[in-house]
Parts: structure tokens; C-alpha cells; sequence
């Protein structure tokens, strides 16, 4: 997989990509991750991106002229799946979405900033629009990175074990169940007799039962 990223501060999203499981996605040459400066596409002298936006209001717009130069230049070298904005308006970023991008080729995210970006970017260029949350961040760049380690993780190879994202939080609408290490116990605070027991079927069951309650009892949403 590659994953351009468009972005007005590149310098937000090297540490994410330096360490740990992403780090090592990158290394063993699973996943390739490309920052692109968007003031490198600007016309002016001034390396200017935003505008003030046509009707009047507060808050400047991102123009089209230099993001459509960065994209188009991008599309000249390869096909792209998907060309992502990153915006509160987007559509919840969930498990679901994360499972379907992980089996994309190449995509494209691009940061917004400020009011966002001009509407016709997004009427031309975006095939899907994503948001992490219901609140407001400075830019995109930090949402970015939270698609992409959602997403990279899920990638055949990037994990230890194979069968560890699929027994994560959201894969079948269920949070995960409880888990437990040694010591079985401390300060008289056991773990659960079954864990124990080495009955590998009852186990599995007990597991299926304790995510279907935990789920129940903080996310019943998941459930309808």
C-alpha cells in the first residue's frame, strides 16, 4: 500500500511514522507513507494556499488551484483508489472503514486547515470524506494519522500475530472482552477460573459472552 499525504505542516506527521508498529510497516517495505508539502504547489512568490472566501466571513479557505496542481501531479505517476478529505464534516471514522481501506492499493489524504477547502475540490477531486470525531481540530494532519495507523495495522504482516486485529474492538460490533495476564493472582484479585482452565471452547464462549455484555453495557448502539 502507499498513502500520499497533502498537507500544509508536514512536520505534524513524522513522528507517528517514526516509531513503533508504523516504523516497521515502513521498513519491511509493507506500506509506503509520502508527505507532500502543499506550498510547494502554490503560483505566488509567497507560497500562498488560502484565501479570504468569496461572500465575506471569518476564517480563510484553502484554493483549489494549488491542491488540484498536487493531486494531478500525483495521479500522472499511479492510480488511486481513493482521493480522502479530512474534515468534521466527513463521514465517523470507524472499524468498518478502516477494514475497507486496508485493501486499497493507493490513497490519498488530504489535510484541511483553517475553514477547509474550496467546495469545488471536493465536488471534483474527493471520492470519500472522512471525519474522526464530532469536534473541531487545527488541521488535519493529527486525523490523518489516526487513519493511517487504524488502517496500516490491519495489513497482512504489519502485526506480530496475524489473528490480532481481528479479535480487536469493532471487528464484528462488539467491544473486546476482558483480558487478563500473569499473575492469575494479586492481592487476591483473581483472574476468571475459565481463563485457566486450558478448555479452549468454553473459553471462546465466555469471551463471546463478555464482549455481547460489555457491549450491551457501554455501547448498545453497536448492538441495534
Amino acid at each position: 500500500m502507499r498513502i500520499d499525504i497533502i498537507t500544509v505542516l508536514p512536520e505534524l506527521l513524522q513522528s507517528p511514522f517514526e516509531a513503533s508498529i508504523l516504523k516497521r510497516a515502513i521498513e519491511k517495505g509493507i506500506v509506503e507513507v509520502h508527505t507532500h508539502n502543499l506550498r510547494n504547489y502554490a503560483t505566488n512568490a509567497y507560497k500562498q494556499i488560502d484565501d479570504y472566501q468569496f461572500g465575506g466571513g471569518a476564517g480563510m479557505v484553502m484554493m483549489i488551484e494549488p491542491i488540484d496542481k498536487c493531486i494531478s501531479e500525483l495521479k500522472a505517476e499511479r492510480v488511486y483508489d481513493e482521493i480522502i478529505y479530512m474534515t468534521p464534516d466527513g463521514k465517523t471514522f470507524n472499524q468498518q472503514i478502516a477494514n475497507e481501506l486496508s485493501l486499497k492499493e493507493n490513497i490519498i489524504i488530504l489535510c484541511g486547515h483553517y475553514k477547509g477547502v474550496d467546495q469545488r475540490v471536493r465536488d471534483h477531486f474527493i471520492t470519500r470524506e472522512i471525519s474522526v470525531g464530532d469536534f473541531v481540530l487545527s488541521g488535519g494532519e493529527l486525523a490523518a494519522a489516526i487513519v493511517c495507523d487504524a488502517v496500516i495495522r490491519l495489513i497482512p504482516g504489519v502485526l506480530g500475530n496475524e489473528t490480532s486485529a481481528l479479535t480487536d474492538s469493532f471487528q464484528d460490533n462488539l467491544l473486546a472482552p476482558p483480558i487478563y495476564t500473569r499473575p492469575a493472582d494479586y492481592k487476591g484479585w483473581t483472574v476468571p477460573e475459565i481463563l485457566t482452565s486450558g478448555n479452549t471452547p468454553k473459553i471462546e464462549q465466555w469471551r463471546e459472552d463478555q464482549a455481547y455484555k460489555r457491549t450491551k453495557e457501554r455501547r448498545p448502539d453497536l448492538l441495534e
